[in-house]
């Protein structure tokens, strides 16, 4: 028997529409999930189950998780069509830099909806014994910005870290219900939002990110592959952890 397997696991993805998000939907669909995939965009959302394996199980939510108040209906159909949910992938998020004097409350609160609340909030639903099933899986993406300084990312890097202290939290709460919660923390991977980065700051500063990272920039799939990992029965001793999946770059 294959522990790293998905098989007859139903998981739910934000932030599947693009990205680290869309990547963790594929990948989850080759390890035979069945899969809830949530996002706003529905025609890029679309395209990611275009790209599943072509037998998988899907459902999809298109919906604002900072502020759709009927998330809970949501999640309850797709249950009753798929069955309880074995795991969760929190993928959603927005990342802004800007310095400190262009921080506002207003972009504090807009990062920390998405990056933080809403996934906790989603967290507190699957949570319920009528959603999961009686063995679950968390997953929150974090950043080496929420473990290391980054000039610019006052408010990311703070919503960073509060995912990772917060899914600490919650794996000491929720393994009296059978739940398991770590965060995943990437450096820098090969996203349309890298790309438009790099685009605004120019070859030099493009250059000196490369170069922090020594094995590379990742691809969105070596942090999927992680998370498949943390779902699996393959990790079933694993709570309240934060793996790093960096290319080396919080080494040095």
């Amino acid at each position: 028997m294959n522990q790293f397997s998905l098989k007859d696991k139903t998981i739910l993805i934000t932030g599947a529409s693009s990205g680290i998000g869309r990547s963790c939907s594929v990948e989850c669909s080759r390890s035979g999930a069945s899969l809830i995939l949530v996002a706003r965009n529905e025609d890029e959302l679309q395209k990611t189950v275009s790209m599943l394996n072509p037998d998988t199980k899907a459902e999809t939510i298109i919906a604002d998780i900072t502020t759709a108040e009927n998330l809970e209906e949501l999640i309850a159909e797709k249950v009753a069509v798929l069955g309880k949910i074995s795991g969760f992938i929190h993928c959603a998020g927005i990342e802004k830099t800007l310095p400190l004097k262009k921080h506002t409350p207003q972009l504090y609160n807009d990062i920390f909806a998405v990056n933080v609340i809403s996934g906790f909030e989603i967290a507190k639903i699957l949570s319920l014994k009528k959603y999961k099933t009686e063995t679950s899986s968390f997953v929150f993406i974090s950043s080496v910005a929420g473990m290391v300084g980054e000039i610019g990312k006052a408010a990311y890097s703070a919503s960073k870290g509060a995912v990772v202290s917060g899914a600490r939290s919650l794996a000491m709460e929720l393994s009296r219900s059978g739940i398991r919660v770590n965060s995943v923390s990437p450096a820098m991977v090969n996203t349309p939002i890298l790309e438009k980065m790099f685009e605004n700051i120019g070859e030099e500063a493009a250059e000196e990110i490369l170069k922090k990272h020594p094995l590379g920039i990742g691809q969105p799939e070596d942090v999927a592959n992680a998370c498949i990992f943390l779902l699996s029965d393959g990790a079933k001793w694993i709570t309240g952890s934060n793996l790093v999946v960096d290319g080396g770059y919080s080494a040095h």
